[in-house]
């Protein structure tokens, strides 16, 4: 009986049953669509409120060593994800491969990892999107009602940010037109906000003090989380963040023409591009302020241009900001809505949410989570967000650069060959999966434990309905 039991929870989906339930969604993503994507995500938020607030909280000068570290971990796995989406095109992206990889047990613990993430990432999109708002307005003093301004905190006068719930459902709304028309505005919107990047970079750069980067490297602080290089690898933590961006991109591989060429390209365009620009930005925000001004500040950027001076340009980065944080919100409420679809087309969760409409759309998904997200995003407040968002996406980091080993081993035998192989192999997957894991270690306790959290939940809602009405229960797999 627990044989039995054991080899349920390791059967295994069949692929062609993915590409034929799939055939549903419509193909219609470019290189440049999944670039417009990737980068919407990567270079959203995070890029105009995390330098700032790690630079504070963690690293000071050396912010943008954090953001290298975390680079090197989120490209080595983004290799792993280049392969894998090449050889398993399936919506979902870690969540469905691992179900075809290693069984449907280990495909819920990834896909679960994944919902925290993309729950968390749409509610800490949000939050910045609304500080940035505010911000703008306040500059024509404009004035919201304290208690609509931020997250549940009464202490700070403050019960639920009403601009974060309507960000959400504006883009809920693109959304449910369909993708290839959503892609058209997101790649406007990405090209729009890179211009104003770099004109942040060269205004910036003219009111840098150079004595702004000494120490580089602070000392550490006892009994703080300030300096040294540990804390380097904290802020690292924090910032990746900046990088799931890329398991936004995989989600969509259903949508992606052709993608074992298509997929890759999208995926490390992404990461060149991303890391470039972070590196960019938060070495001129450091520059041009004493890193500890950015404390708790959720606009750092425009508040940079602003108290040096460059009022109109302040204005115009944050008038992009408001615009361009959308981008970053169709991406991860547009993956968010498709692993929402997968889970239901798999019968781990309600089968209405696998439901596509006339329009290809799986609009069930996409109203669960756009409503769930809109709470999420109004009640908990920015800087918690922050801390929390990264370890969904280590978890799957993980699963994915370890599936490769099993990956290999099927490729050519019930499974195509890879059009792209991520290099130094054996060696390479493992280190990635470690780099992960010890950026993973080096999360607050915080994030720690919602994880132990959230899985417990995942663990009831799997043994408590999933695994009963999971489609694989009608079907035998070797």
């Amino acid at each position: 009986m627990k044989n039995k039991f054991v080899q349920r929870l390791l059967q295994k989906e069949d692929p062609s049953v993915y590409q034929l339930k799939d055939g549903n969604l419509d193909p219609t993503l470019t290189t440049l669509d999944l670039i417009g994507l990737g980068t919407g995500m990567v270079v959203g938020t995070a890029i105009f409120t995390l330098p700032g607030i790690v630079a504070a909280d963690h690293t000071g000068p050396a912010v943008p060593l954090a953001f290298i570290v975390a680079a090197i971990g989120a490209g080595l796995s983004a290799l792993a994800y280049a392969e894998t989406a090449s050889v398993l095109p399936f919506a979902g992206s870690a969540f469905s491969w691992m179900n075809v990889l290693f069984g449907e047990f280990f495909g819920w613990i990834a896909g679960w990892a994944l919902l925290a993430e993309y729950f968390i990432s749409v509610a800490f999109v949000a939050s910045g999107w609304s500080a940035y708002m505010q911000g703008f307005l306040a500059s024509f003093g404009i004035q919201l009602p304290k208690a609509l301004t931020g997250g549940f905190s009464p202490q700070q006068g403050s019960y639920v940010d009403i601009l974060a719930a309507v960000a959400i459902l504006i883009v809920g709304v693109l959304l449910s037109r369909g993708v290839h028309q959503v892609s058209r505005i997101e790649n406007t919107i990405v090209a729009i906000k890179l211009i104003v990047i770099i004109m942040f970079v060269v205004v910036g750069a003219t009111a840098i003090h150079p004595q702004n980067y000494v120490p580089f490297i602070p000392t550490h602080q006892p009994g703080t989380s300030f300096g040294g290089w540990t804390w380097i690898m904290a802020g690292a933590s924090q910032i990746f963040i900046a990088y799931v961006g890329f398991d936004a991109i995989a989600a969509n591989t259903a949508e992606t023409k052709n993608p074992q060429k298509t997929m890759p390209r999208g995926l490390i365009g992404t990461l060149v591009l991303g890391t470039g620009f972070f590196i960019a930005v938060s070495l001129v925000l450091v520059g041009m302020f004493k890193y500890t001004n950015y404390k708790g500040n959720a606009e750092p950027a425009a508040w940079a241009l602003r108290h040096a001076g460059h009022y109109i340009t302040a204005n115009l980065l944050s008038i992009v900001v408001i615009i361009g944080i959308f981008s970053a919100l169709i991406a991860i409420l547009l993956a968010s809505s498709r692993l929402i679809y997968a889970f239901g087309r798999d019968g781990l969760l309600p089968k209405t949410l696998g439901h596509v409409n006339d329009k290809k759309v799986p609009n069930h998904a996409l109203w669960t989570i756009t409503v769930l997200a809109m709470i999420l995003g109004s009640v908990f407040p920015f800087t918690f967000l922050a801390t929390l968002v990264s370890a969904g996406t280590l978890v799957a980091f993980i699963f994915v650069s370890l599936g490769i080993y099993t990956l290999r081993k099927r490729e050519r035998h019930d499974l195509p060959e890879a059009s792209f192989k991520i290099p130094g192999y054996p060696y390479l997957p493992a280190i990635s999966a470690l780099f992960s894991a010890i950026i993973f270690w080096n999360l607050n306790v915080d994030a720690k434990l919602l994880m132990v959290g959230w899985f417990a939940l995942g663990l009831i809602v799997y043994f408590g309905y999933g695994i009963r009405h999971s489609v694989l229960n009608s079907r035998q797999h070797p």
